[in-house]
């Protein structure tokens, strides 16, 4: 309890520093809005400076906030999430080698519904088919969602499409028009700007816990990425020609998971399905799916309640189910 309370008077002591502006705050009034001593506010203060926060002090005018640095801290994810549990348990991190692998063990160690593991870097991030997802210092969203469903093991697989059209939402709330490619990047222009890779922990009949890695580039620019992905990968600053705010985004984004995942347990897959066609750039599309085992070019035409991607052969007919493979979009 009493970290809660504390991470309260944090709330409070920034929205106040952060709503003055430019002008100082007395220690005495923030001590009267904390509803804590002044030598207490003085506490939080250096607290709030070891997360990144800039704040100075001066004597016989208080303190002000600087403009702050566009920083992934627990302080700065939590000030103005409007979710009920997703993203309510905080693990962040500057630099890992991947937060999948955090994830997977707090998972093991019973870790809340909606906890979720941040870097501000990862190492050795990894995408689809273990193939390398750049995550440089600052640039992205790199993460890991722990979650725990009440639905059978071979449902997990839903929620990888689920999580695309929350990133897709997000995303589009900036302004930037992203669809989705089956099964799980989202694209900008053609160019990835998002992926999503999920595990699952389960036995037989009983998932325990389904672990939802997703990389958002956020702040890169194009010489930021290596030059074998710059054709290939883009980002929210480039789309748009400026930096975005990583918090606030963040926070949409969790926000939009939390109203499809609860969508998702109350009514079914159909309505995620619904949506996840509608922003589907790979349903109505001449497309080449490759296997491990072969390769044939058809019509995409939808996903099934399983979320498997549903192709007819344009030499055969047949129709296929796909699911696995990399996809090649024909534009038509």
């Amino acid at each position: 309890m009493a970290h809660t309370g504390e991470q309260t008077i944090k709330k409070q002591l920034i929205h106040a520093l952060t709503n003055a502006g430019d002008d100082y705050i007395s220690g005495q009034y923030l001590a009267d809005i904390a509803g804590c001593s002044r030598t207490a506010v003085w506490k939080h203060i250096d607290a709030l400076r070891k997360e990144g926060y800039e704040i100075e002090a001066i004597k016989k005018k208080g303190y002000r906030i600087l403009p702050r640095k566009n920083r992934l801290t627990e302080t700065e994810i939590l000030m103005g999430l409007e979710t009920e549990f997703i993203g309510r348990s905080i693990h962040a991190y500057e630099t890992v080698p991947t937060t999948q692998t955090i994830a997977s063990d707090l998972a093991a160690k019973g870790a809340d519904n909606g906890t979720i593991v941040i870097s501000e870097e990862q190492t050795e991030g990894k995408g689809r088919l273990r193939r390398t997802w750049y995550s440089p210092h600052q640039g992205g969203i790199w993460m890991s969602l722990i979650v725990k469903p009440d639905i059978p093991p071979y449902h997990a697989p839903r929620l990888t499409l689920l999580t695309a059209v929350a990133a897709v939402l997000a995303i589009r709330e900036t302004g930037v028009n992203a669809g989705i490619k089956w099964p799980n990047d989202v694209l900008v222009n053609g160019r990835k700007i998002a992926g999503i890779l999920t595990e699952m922990h389960a036995e037989a009949d009983q998932i325990h816990s389904v672990i939802i890695g997703i990389g958002i580039n956020v702040n890169q620019e194009r010489q930021d990425f290596n030059e074998d992905i710059q054709s290939l990968a883009t980002s929210l600053a480039i789309e748009k020609g400026e930096m975005l705010d990583r918090a606030l985004f963040l926070q949409r984004f969790l926000s939009r998971f939390e109203q499809l995942y609860l969508l998702f347990l109350e009514k079914g897959f159909l309505p995620i399905k619904e949506l996840w066609e509608t922003y589907s750039v790979t349903i109505g599309q001449r497309v080449t799916v490759a296997t491990a085992q072969s390769s044939f070019t058809g019509l995409a035409s939808g996903i099934n309640e399983d979320g498997i991607l549903m192709v007819k052969d344009e030499q055969t007919g047949v129709q296929h189910l796909v699911y696995s493979g990399d996809i090649t979009i024909h534009h038509m």
